[in-house]
């Protein structure tokens, strides 16, 4: 089988070519240079595959993508090119639960501030000080795996846990010792708010204008899902106001800002923008003003000081990635022998 790996470093490469030697694997930077034979494709959240991409590798049979997550793939038009997907559905439950307290816990003890406080000269415990997460309340939107060990974790800190998902499973909750309430009960009495849902349409922008006037003042929000799940302008707003009193972001809309500065990235885009046909309409001309509004707003998040923002990187444990590569490989391996691997969707 004629195999593509996208957004992978040396290590990985080394660790696919060898666990896939009976197959011909190669490795690309980006989608584009996936050549038209790929029967295979193992990408990874950055590469965005749509009916485009499909149409143009008509041998495609399977997609493993390297992540649990599948909003970066059109499922719709996988199916209608007959091309199965198979994600990872389970393997940085740990790493992903203790990054949302290391964010939670950076904002708590505002550590951006204090390792920025001045060395030598006037330092001020009063500006400085913290709070403690036990006896706080803490909102879980999404209650699988993730959320389940990050409501686990809780109880160390001695904290209530409130939690919102469609499905509720009462032995779940009796045996974590949290609650299940409605989305507006959450938002009222939560003084901590923590994303672990899916990127879906109807969680597009959960936490809007809307929902964070519904929110204690002060509220902290924690993000380790997906960017999209939170509208960055509002949030920018809110933060303005100090009715959100600080935010951990692991993920954000547009994620390049994390990663290099948005000056660079605006340039590359508008050289992109010189060099292609293809955006004279105004449909793509809409969709470009609203990356880089999305661009500067999260350029904008990264500059304050009661916001701490990760690239990405969550799941970013040494365990969780060994498991991930396993699993793909099954995955793949299973897409090769005319197997059913773990199915997405």
């Amino acid at each position: 089988m004629i195999i593509y790996l996208t957004e992978t470093e040396p290590a990985e490469q080394e660790f696919y070519a060898a666990a896939l030697a009976a197959h011909d694997v190669r490795f690309v930077a980006t989608l584009a240079e996936v050549g038209d034979d790929a029967e295979i494709l193992a990408p990874f959240i950055n590469s965005k595959i749509d009916a485009g991409f499909l149409a143009a590798h008509p041998r495609l049979r399977g997609i493993a993508t390297r992540s649990t997550a599948t909003d970066h793939l059109d499922l719709t038009a996988c199916q209608a090119h007959g091309v199965l997907v198979a994600h990872v559905p389970f393997h940085a439950e740990h790493a992903v639960a203790e990054h949302t307290f290391a964010l939670l816990l950076a904002l708590t003890r505002r550590l951006r501030e204090v390792m920025r406080a001045p060395k030598g000269g006037r330092f001020s415990y009063e500006a400085t000080r913290s709070f403690e997460l036990a006896g706080k309340t803490l909102g879980l939107i999404g209650l699988g795996q993730i959320g389940q060990r990050v409501a686990r974790l809780a109880q160390a800190f001695e904290m209530e846990v409130l939690a919102c998902d469609i499905v509720q499973p009462a032995h779940v909750a009796a045996a974590l010792g949290f609650t299940f309430v409605p989305l507006p009960e959450l938002l009222a009495r939560a003084q901590i708010i923590s994303l672990h849902t899916p990127l879906v349409p109807a969680t597009y922008h959960l936490l809007n204008r809307e929902t964070f006037a519904q929110c204690r003042p002060g509220v902290l929000i924690i993000n380790t899902a997906r960017g999209s799940l939170i509208d960055t302008l509002a949030l920018r707003e809110a933060l303005d106001s100090g009715h959100v009193g600080g935010a951990g972001l692991d993920v954000l809309e547009d994620e390049r800002v994390l990663r290099e500065p948005a000056s660079k990235i605006i340039a590359a885009d508008i050289i992109a923008h010189l060099r292609s046909d293809a955006l004279a309409s105004e449909a793509r001309d809409a969709d470009r003003i609203r990356e880089l509004e999305e661009l500067m707003l999260g350029d904008a998040l990264l500059a304050r000081t009661n916001v701490v923002c990760t690239p990405h990187v969550a799941f970013n444990s040494i365990e969780a990635v060994t498991r991930l590569q396993q699993m793909t490989v099954a995955n793949i391996t299973a897409f090769a022998e005319g197997r059913a691997p773990h199915l997405a969707g």
